[in-house]
């Protein structure tokens, strides 16, 4: 469902901030022609009793961009002027309400301006929009088990945040709307269950929280590794990595997708099979309401996690270290 989101003022391209309408691309490179970019979703979250936005585990977003730029044999990101700028355009937007960022790398014109060729340039960007949660948080997503096999290391590897990849997760979309779902989970070449269309899955089954390993043909994300920490610390619960089979989904007694843009949502239904009582269980809530305060910065645990954008030391040395550099 679509939300009316503010126009920002500005973005970043290239080294320089723009205005938002300036920014663009042209119609022949790589990156409009055949989806060649890698790039990350950032939230970052508005505390308003401190009047500080909080961007959340920003470095470890842009290195996994780095990490993504190289096994797409790009050039090497420049993480320290990346976080600058993250923090930067996020400051000149003003925004004071939860925000959502999107750093790019893309491949511009090929020789002879061809999509399958060797890339004559390359660039970066960073685009940054206000993003309010949405109500799945609390009413949970109705799902289906999509008819699309999920891609896997050996064709597209399934790791890296690629433009391109994301054409497997809007084929399962589609066909999950057309028939009245929410969303679609994805199953592997082996015919496990691999990520949704967008994020990773938890699942509680038999009083065991499972998730797929990383081999299952998931995006290695920052969010299910942070949720791993915050069960172990905020609940005393260990996480299960472990294939898990389609079927295990129809029996669970919770179910919950996570990723930096999804957040951490319930799935109330698979198959049109209800999960339990149909509701957001009680382990998802504790889990969904331990990941916001440390987000928000409203428990003060991990503040390595956080990166404040008006003022604070965090936020001052992330400035300071890239200016220092370049």
């Amino acid at each position: 469902m679509s939300q009316n989101i503010a126009t920002p003022q500005w973005a970043w391209i290239n080294g320089e901030f723009k205005p938002w309408s300036e920014c663009s691309l042209h119609i022949r490179t790589q990156a409009i022609m055949m989806g060649g970019s890698v790039f990350e979703g950032v939230r970052a979250y508005w505390n308003a009793k401190e009047e500080q936005l909080y961007v959340f585990k920003l470095r470890e977003h842009i290195e996994r961009l780095r990490d993504s730029s190289r096994i797409m044999h790009m050039q090497p990101v420049p993480v320290e002027e990346l976080e600058r700028v993250c923090v930067e355009l996020l400051k000149r937007n003003e925004f004071r309400a939860d925000s959502h960022l999107v750093p790019t790398a893309y491949l511009g014109y090929g020789d002879g301006f061809l999509s399958l060729s060797k890339t004559r340039d390359e660039g970066f960007f960073v685009s940054a929009v206000e993003r309010p949660g949405g109500k799945a948080l609390e009413v949970g997503k109705n799902v289906r088990i999509s008819s699309w096999c999920r891609i896997s290391d050996r064709s597209m590897p399934p790791r890296i945040k690629a433009a391109g990849n994301y054409q497997n997760s809007r084929l399962a979309l589609l066909e999950a709307w057309q028939d009245g779902f929410d969303d679609a989970i994805i199953l592997n070449e082996k015919g496990t269950v691999a990520e949704s269309a967008g994020s990773c899955l938890m699942m509680i089954r038999k009083g065991q929280i499972c998730t797929p390993p990383v081999t299952a043909g998931i995006l290695e994300s920052i969010t299910r590794t942070t949720l791993i920490t915050l069960f172990s610390e905020c609940l005393g619960m260990t996480v299960i990595e472990r294939e898990i089979d389609r079927t295990e989904l129809y029996t669970a007694e919770e179910i919950f997708l996570c990723g930096s843009g999804m957040e951490v949502v319930p799935v109330v239904s698979v198959d049109r099979i209800s999960i339990a009582d149909g509701k957001k269980g009680t382990i998802t809530e504790a889990i969904q309401k331990a990941y916001f305060q440390i987000a928000r910065g409203e428990n003060p645990v991990h503040p390595e996690w956080r990166v404040p954008v008006y003022g604070g030391r965090e936020g001052s040395e992330v400035i300071q270290r890239t200016e220092a550099t370049s």
